[in-house]
């Protein structure tokens, strides 16, 4: 659930953690697997913090809990190794997802002179609120998000920033592609009014009739809403084939029973916001059938993530979830722009941010290389189509190859 209490991380030394050796890599630099050294001024004395930030506790903590994870997974693995001449520690702070307790969290990371990095935040509204706060501090603190995926993040001009998945414009767009190509007449799109379901229920509901799809469209606040049988009796009256609703697992959990109860046929979509245990906890039985538009990796499935997956699940007695190898991602990503600013001098928040910006690094889930306002190259995009199954979210592939 996603209000489980933290595991406790032991470090990896197991062939499993080094079996995965070479899968996370810098082309700019050539450094391969795990054993792979690299010089720092520091030493193996020389100790850098990298700090995580999203929900943790509350009701949207399981994807926090999946990204802190494979953070640490990662982490783990290359202090286990030996793989740097320094050692990495994950400073995890607790944000429950919450925009206005997310300012808390990034002080205590920002006043830390040891944290030269920070993965997350992990949500949307507690990125707009805080990437402002990370990137005026001084010096500014360099961010990679693996999973906030509003689409105005980036024109905020926090030049701090990065990105390593699409935004919602990439999938809210791809999704409606799919929708209209694979027979929806009419979609009933629906918006939990949070800062990442209004911003991929209007690109979804713009592409759509960009397609000439008939579109309906409503907004019920996430959370405050506990009773979702009016709603879902208002989406069987509109005559819908197709309903997608922009929101959050436990509401998405809420809004599969009361379709059912309503009566309604109509295929069931959600975002990566919906895409989750908590979802299919939740919804039971109604929630088989949905479709989850992610623009994230199927851990469980995807070659590249095979040996991620397997030293997941012995590190954390689970399968990795949403977001999980993301953040493996951007774990190594960050380890890999701390070794390069390390190279003659001890690494500070400023060169490790110089680092990270001229990186050109391949992991598990996608090539890394960012743009100026801080987003992927547009050949690393891609948003992946999941559907649950029998009480099993699995990946069905690339959304524009699905028909």
């Amino acid at each position: 659930m996603r209000n489980q209490s933290l595991t406790t991380v032991a470090v990896l030394v197991t062939a499993g953690a080094l079996v995965l050796a070479g899968c996370s890599s810098s082309k700019s630099s050539g450094s391969g697997g795990l054993g792979a050294s690299s010089s720092s001024a520091g030493g193996t004395s020389q100790t850098y913090k990298i700090g995580f930030i999203g929900a943790l506790s509350g009701p949207n903590a399981q994807l926090g809990i999946n990204e802190r994870n494979g953070a640490q997974l990662a982490i783990d693995q290359a202090n286990a190794a030996g793989k740097y001449n320094f050692k990495i520690t994950l400073d995890p702070q607790d944000s429950e997802g919450d925009p206005a307790k997310a300012p808390a969290a990034a002080t205590a990371l920002i006043s830390d002179p040891s944290v030269v990095a920070v993965i997350g935040p992990a949500f949307s509204g507690e990125s707009k609120a805080v990437n402002p706060q990370f990137c005026s501090a001084t010096p500014p603190v360099p961010t990679v998000t693996a999973s906030a995926s509003n689409a105005l993040l980036q024109t905020q001009g926090n030049k701090c920033w990065h990105r390593i998945i699409p935004n919602d414009n990439v999938e809210g767009s791809q999704g409606a592609d799919w929708l209209a190509r694979t027979g929806a007449k009419k979609v009933f799109v629906l918006s939990d009014l949070s800062t990442y379901g209004a911003g991929v229920a209007g690109t979804m509901a713009s592409e759509l009739k960009t397609k000439g799809v008939a579109v309906v469209t409503g907004g019920v606040d996430g959370t405050t809403t506990k009773n979702y049988n009016p709603i879902a009796a208002t989406v069987k009256a509109s005559g819908a084939d197709a309903i997608f609703y922009g929101g959050y697992d436990a509401q998405a959990a809420l809004l599969a029973k009361a379709l059912v109860a309503a009566g309604f046929k109509g295929r069931t979509v959600t975002g990566n916001g919906g895409k989750s245990s908590v979802f299919t906890t939740g919804a039971g039985t109604a929630g088989n059938g949905w479709y989850f538009t992610c623009g994230c990796q199927d851990a469980t499935t995807a070659a590249p993530a095979k040996a991620f997956a397997a030293a997941y699940q012995t590190a954390f007695k689970t399968a990795p979830s949403t977001y999980s190898p993301e953040a493996y991602d951007a774990a190594n990503l960050l380890m890999d722009s701390i070794s390069k600013a390390a190279a003659s001098a001890p690494a500070t928040r400023t060169s490790v941010l110089t680092a990270l910006n001229a990186e050109d690094f391949t992991g598990i889930t996608t090539d890394i290389k960012f743009q100026a306002d801080g987003e992927l190259a547009t050949t690393s995009l891609v948003v992946n189509l999941f559907q649950q199954k029998a009480g099993v979210i699995t990946g069905l592939g690339n959304i524009n190859q699905i028909n």
